[in-house]
C-alpha cells in the first residue's frame, strides 16, 4: 500500500465514477474555457506509451522540502509540492477544481512545462546525474533505483551534493521524470 504518482490513461480521464477522471476532465474544460483555452483532450493528443509511469511516495520528503524552500518562491514551492493533477501542457497559473480526489476534497492542475522547469532547477542545484537516473520510466524504476542499492553505488562514483540526501536527490528525480512522462506521452499524472 501507500501513494504512488501515476499517468492517468485517456480511457480513465474521460471514464466517470470510481475509477475515472471524467469529474475532473469535464470540470478543467469548464475553466479552460472560461480563460479562452481549448479543452483539453488527451486522446489526441496520447501516443503509444510502453507500459505507464508509476512511482511509490515512501522516502521521507523532509530534505525535499527544505531544498525547495531554500531555491524556489513561496509561489513555486506550491506549484512543484501541492498539485493533485499534472498535465500536459502551459497554464499560466494552477487551476483550483471544487472537485475532490483521493486525497483532497479539491483538485489542483498545473501544468507539466512549469514542474519541468522548477524540477530542472533543483536538479541542477543538487548536481544530480541525470545521465545515471534512469529515464526510460519503467513502473517503479526510479523507486528501485533510489532504494535498492543503484543510487548509493552511483554516488560512490559520482559524488556530489545529490548524494548527501538521497531521499530529496529521489523527489527531485520524481518530479522531473513525472512532468517529462507527461510531456512526452500527453499524459495527466496523479496520485492514487
Amino acid at each position: 500500500m501507500g501513494v504512488y504518482l501515476v499517468s492517468v490513461t485517456a480511457q480513465d480521464w474521460s471514464e466517470p465514477g470510481e475509477d475515472g477522471y471524467a469529474d475532473v476532465a469535464a470540470a478543467l474544460n469548464t475553466e479552460l474555457g472560461r480563460r479562452g483555452l481549448p479543452p483539453y483532450e488527451p486522446r489526441k493528443a496520447v501516443r503509444d506509451a510502453p507500459g505507464w509511469f508509476e512511482e511509490k511516495i515512501s522516502p521521507s520528503m523532509a530534505g525535499f522540502d527544505e531544498l525547495c524552500r531554500a531555491r524556489l518562491t513561496p509561489e513555486e514551492r506550491h506549484t512543484l509540492l501541492d498539485w493533485t493533477v499534472l498535465v500536459p501542457f502551459a497554464l499560466d497559473d494552477g487551476v483550483l477544481l471544487p472537485v475532490g480526489s483521493a486525497y483532497t476534497d479539491e483538485t489542483l492542475i498545473v501544468g507539466a512545462p512549469h514542474v519541468h522547469a522548477l524540477a530542472e532547477r533543483l536538479a541542477v542545484a543538487l548536481g544530480l546525474p541525470l545521465d545515471l537516473v534512469p529515464a526510460t520510466f519503467g513502473n517503479l524504476e526510479l523507486t528501485f533505483w533510489f532504494l535498492e542499492g543503484e543510487a548509493e553505488k552511483a554516488a560512490a562514483t559520482r559524488p556530489g551534493p545529490w548524494a548527501d540526501d538521497l531521499a530529496t536527490a529521489f523527489y527531485t528525480a520524481l518530479y522531473l521524470r513525472a512532468a517529462q512522462y507527461s510531456l512526452r506521452h500527453g499524459c495527466p499524472m496523479t496520485y492514487c
